[in-house]
């Protein structure tokens, strides 16, 4: 695994700081900024694990809070899609902003609710060069499906069957480069043996094609 740094970062947004984790592999290209689901943090399980298989290909990582701790108690917030994705493109903001990362090509990964996040996210943002949506609401993005311009890998578990055919329609939507990776006999949390590892093989892939 390539050498990195790690620092905790805190990233002033809206009038209030946005805590997160970011580690750069000495030499890279690019960098992978996570957008979580609702109800969930940049200490998910699940993601860290995608992003430390991201980062053994070589690409850095961006873990963080898209809400603060008193924002999470408004459940409201948790699906304010157009709060999350404000938030995302303001981090986007910072990171262009930030030295070790001026220069980076930036690729997002968003689960779930997250997943719309960063396609309106990517719709916003020119610069935005690759997008992987894992089990994504992305009919919470279709009105601006037509829009986003890069390239981007939907994976869905086979059992997951609703988010997948939403997933399937938002496929013929996008206009550009696309892929729909479904995993077999996965479900939306992708727990069976072997799954999340497939899951962060296909994203780690994408990325690496992509953020060269």
């Amino acid at each position: 695994m390539p050498r990195s740094s790690e620092d905790l970062v805190s990233i002033p947004v809206d009038d209030v700081e946005l805590e997160g984790m970011l580690e750069i592999p000495d030499g890279t290209s690019g960098l992978v900024v996570f957008a979580h689901g609702s109800g969930s943090s940049r200490k998910s399980p699940r993601n860290n694990y995608v992003a430390e298989v991201i980062r053994e290909r070589g690409l850095g990582t961006l873990l963080f809070d898209l809400l603060t701790e008193e924002e999470e108690r408004a459940r409201e917030n948790r699906f304010d899609i157009e709060l999350l994705t404000d938030r995302l493109v303001a981090v986007t903001e910072w990171l262009r902003g930030h030295g070790a990362t001026r220069e980076l090509s930036v690729g997002y990964f968003g689960s779930s609710t997250g997943a719309a996040s960063a396609l309106r996210a990517a719709a916003r943002r020119e610069d935005v060069d690759a997008v992987v949506s894992r089990g994504g609401r992305v009919d919470l993005a279709s009105a601006v499906l037509e829009e986003v311009q890069a390239p981007t890998l939907f994976v869905v578990g086979e059992d997951d069957t609703q988010v997948l055919e939403l997933n399937r329609e938002a496929y013929d939507e996008l206009p550009g480069e696309r892929d729909l990776h479904v995993v077999p006999g996965a479900g939306h949390l992708f727990e069976g043996e072997g799954e999340l590892e497939e899951v962060a093989d296909v994203a780690a892939d994408w990325f690496a094609e992509h953020l060269r």
